[in-house]
């Protein structure tokens, strides 16, 4: 059995790539799962899709074939050259995948290092996949183990301190640009990126003007911004674009919705910042019309990584140490050296009782053997059940928790009541209430 992770990320992948290759429509989500479930060695998997990485995390029964089977799903899927993606795609392999799913679930693997999105992000591809029952018992144990590194992180380290998100980045190249103050910023979407650039220009002294489709949502978002922030019907693009110089837009569209023919001649500069994946904007370049999308924030990028260096490098140290727990944790969990400890431990027991007996005259040392055997039968007879009982549990989400307590009760290896409700998280699976 094996842990394993195709990884397309900023680093490794261009932005027009990583359009194609977005997941943020959940039918395109739920369609390749089918696919790549339909290779029997694909145990689970899990799928976050976010503006700046598409990983694939999987459980495999055989790693043999596995990178053409998912690449060549991700090619019929997306339309994208097979060849193009196997040379830009970073494949993990066990402790490899669970060091990247940790660093990735730390923020350490993000284009802004420190950024707080991703935890969430994580949490909610973890959920679809439950969903659709795609990701079971083993990716749960990485996933879970993913947000105890990422607290650790955070409590241990300085890297989230004044967190900064892709939507910060873009505003802070906004005021280097130009003075936000008393401004009005259009910002297209009401989603957890656009909240985010809404706050921080904000913040800057801007105002905002929030345009969405639902304009509930949009509503109750500017009542929680406060007075400053306005909100409007997305089908009023056209006339925010033309009276307006400063635009920020991080929709789900599949396609780009800020397009040259909604523009018109202006004689004053217009500044478009693109932090959506797919791009919501498709307007061409020039002097009047100046455009960054995520990939071109990077310099602002390099400067908070060269701040948060040596925060990484601790932070990196918790993700190694935790990967190393991990494996240590998978083999507690194991229910075949359970039932070994189990029964050792009845049969020391058993030993000193039996010496005891013999020494205090309850017994005759002639009857030791007897004795024995007749000790061993009973701890095989009281075992028997718990054993079975145990072995259908392998494999289940109720397992860890059920050998967790059961070493807690039995005082194995001084385990203590920390696991017992290993994977409570604020979501349910109709049969399995607690995981």
């Amino acid at each position: 059995m094996h842990y394993y992770c195709i990884s397309f990320t900023h680093k490794n992948t261009d932005i027009a790539t990583r359009e194609k290759l977005s997941f943020s429509n959940e039918t395109k989500k739920k369609e390749l799962f089918k696919l790549i479930h339909s290779n029997n060695k694909i145990l689970e998997s899990l799928i976050l899709s976010t503006c700046n990485r598409v990983e694939i995390f999987l459980f495999l029964g055989e790693i043999e074939g596995i990178n053409t089977h998912v690449l060549n799903s991700l090619c019929l899927l997306c339309g994208v050259d097979k060849e193009e993606l196997n040379t830009k795609a970073d494949f993990y392999e066990n402790s490899g995948a669970i060091h990247h799913l940790f660093s990735v679930a730390s923020s350490l693997d993000s284009l802004v290092i420190g950024e707080t999105q991703i935890a969430g992000q994580l949490k909610d591809a973890y959920k679809f996949a439950l969903q659709e029952q795609r990701c079971g018992v083993h990716l749960t144990r990485a996933i879970h183990y993913a947000f105890k590194c990422a607290a650790s992180v955070r409590n241990q380290t300085e890297i989230s301190k004044n967190p900064i998100s892709v939507a910060s980045v873009a505003v802070a190249k906004a005021k280097e640009l130009l003075n936000l103050e008393n401004k009005t910023a259009v910002v297209v979407g009401a989603g957890e990126m656009s909240e985010l650039a809404c706050k921080h220009l904000l913040n800057a002294k801007a105002n905002v003007l929030v345009l969405n489709r639902d304009l509930e949502h949009a509503k109750n978002l500017c009542l929680n911004l406060g007075e400053n922030a306005k909100y409007d019907s997305i089908a009023n693009l056209k006339q925010a674009l033309n009276q307006y110089e400063i635009f920020f837009s991080a929709t789900n569209a599949p396609h780009a919705i800020i397009t040259n023919d909604l523009l018109e001649e202006k004689d004053y500069k217009r500044y478009f910042f693109d932090i959506a994946v797919p791009r919501d904007i498709d307007v061409k370049a020039n002097e009047k019309n100046i455009i960054y999308a995520v990939d071109d924030l990077e310099e602002v990028v390099r400067k908070n990584l060269i701040l948060r260096e040596h925060q990484a490098q601790i932070a990196y140290s918790i993700v190694g140490t935790m990967t190393n727990d991990f494996f240590k944790h998978l083999s507690k969990l194991a229910t075949l050296p359970l039932v070994k400890q189990l029964r050792l431990q009845a049969d020391e027991i058993a030993k000193k009782e039996l010496q005891k007996a013999i020494s205090k005259g309850y017994l005759k040392n002639s009857d030791h053997e007897e004795a024995r055997k007749l000790i061993k039968q009973v701890i095989n007879v009281f075992l028997h059940h718990p054993s079975v009982n145990l072995k259908k549990l392998s494999g289940t989400m109720q397992n860890d928790s059920v050998v967790n307590a059961m070493r807690y009760v039995f005082d194995l290896k001084n385990e203590n009541l920390e696991g017992l409700n290993l994977y409570k998280c604020e979501f349910n699976l109709e049969n399995n209430h607690e995981i």
